[in-house]
């Protein structure tokens, strides 16, 4: 076999591999997402046997359990992340957010519902240039738990070409409209201040996991958000909005990002539309509306820029 022979064929390789990406990209883009996947149920289960069922798969599949968070009475979120997850939010500005998945647990009218979030769909919201480390994310997830049924967009057809530049209506905000918490020298001290503010529970405001992203100057937080009997609240949230079959838990928790000393989250009229992109604003079968948490992208906002150390 000629050298000139062996050349060619890794040439004529190299570029059916890249076609084959080029394709292959192409047909995601237009495929439909959904932000969650529901991936069994158990009948009269009971939320601490399926629990530790769950992360014993979990851990398994390689995926690090970074925190747990109880919203609720019949809910259980387990956060999780993993190298490709590390590795896609490494790839791009702010792409500290898909860091950590959420797998949930949520008895739902005696029926235990075993979730989990779809990296790939939150990864496209989030402008993640790696999409390929998202992809083995969920394959990872699918093979640890089950894919029984994609949900979360009711009859709403998003693309992740639709997702990188989603809004949930004109004039409302995108990924790339934040709300900006605190600003500090360096990325220590913003860390330094975000613990202790969590620690403190400030606005409410607790730490449910952290992940420090390879490579880069940022972290990411996520929090829960407890403050009773305020629309700022989790419980209060999801009350009024989370009231379809199956349920949308994995849409917590909230995140904070600290990136290159400043401390960062998404602005509550994305991060929860992005969860409900199919939520009317008005009227509803089920009452669950925007209008019914008017009120809570600003309360959001204030208590995430107390646990930050900023000023409102």
């Amino acid at each position: 076999m000629t050298l000139h022979f062996v050349l060619s064929r890794n040439i004529v390789a190299t570029v059916l591999l890249g076609i084959t990406l080029i394709l292959t990209t192409a047909a995601h883009a237009d495929q439909t997402l959904k932000p969650f996947e529901l991936a069994y149920t158990d009948p009269g289960g009971n939320l601490s046997t399926d629990r530790q069922a769950v992360i014993e798969k979990l851990e398994v599949a390689g995926f690090q359990i970074v925190g747990e968070y109880t919203p609720y009475d019949d809910a259980v979120i387990i956060a999780v992340t993993n190298d490709d997850l590390k590795r896609a939010a490494a790839s791009s500005n702010f792409g500290g957010y898909i860091a950590g998945q959420r797998v949930t647990l949520t008895n739902n009218n005696g029926t235990i519902e075993v979730a989990y979030t779809n990296p790939v769909y939150y990864g496209a919201a989030y402008r993640i240039e790696d999409t390929a480390a998202l992809e083995r994310a969920f394959q990872a997830l699918e093979h640890a738990l089950g894919a029984n049924k994609a949900y979360g967009t009711g009859g709403k057809n998003l693309t992740a070409k639709d997702l990188r530049e989603y809004h949930y209506m004109f004039s409302m905000e995108h990924f790339d409209d934040p709300s900006i918490l605190a600003k500090y020298p360096s990325q220590k001290e913003a860390n330094a201040a975000v613990e202790q503010g969590l620690a403190e529970g400030r606005g409410g405001v607790q730490k449910v996991y952290r992940i420090d992203i390879p490579g880069k100057d940022e972290t990411v937080f996520g929090v829960a958000l407890t403050k009773a009997d305020d629309c700022s609240s989790d419980a209060y949230i999801m009350s009024h909005i989370d009231k379809d079959t199956p349920r949308s838990t994995g849409h917590l928790p909230y995140e904070m990002l600290v990136s290159d000393g400043e401390v960062y989250a998404l602005y509550a009229r994305f991060r929860i539309a992005i969860s409900w992109p199919q939520l009317p604003i008005l009227e509803s079968d089920t009452g669950a509306t925007f209008f019914s948490i008017m009120c809570a992208p600003s309360a959001i906002e204030e208590a995430l820029i107390q646990a930050a150390g900023g000023k409102d």
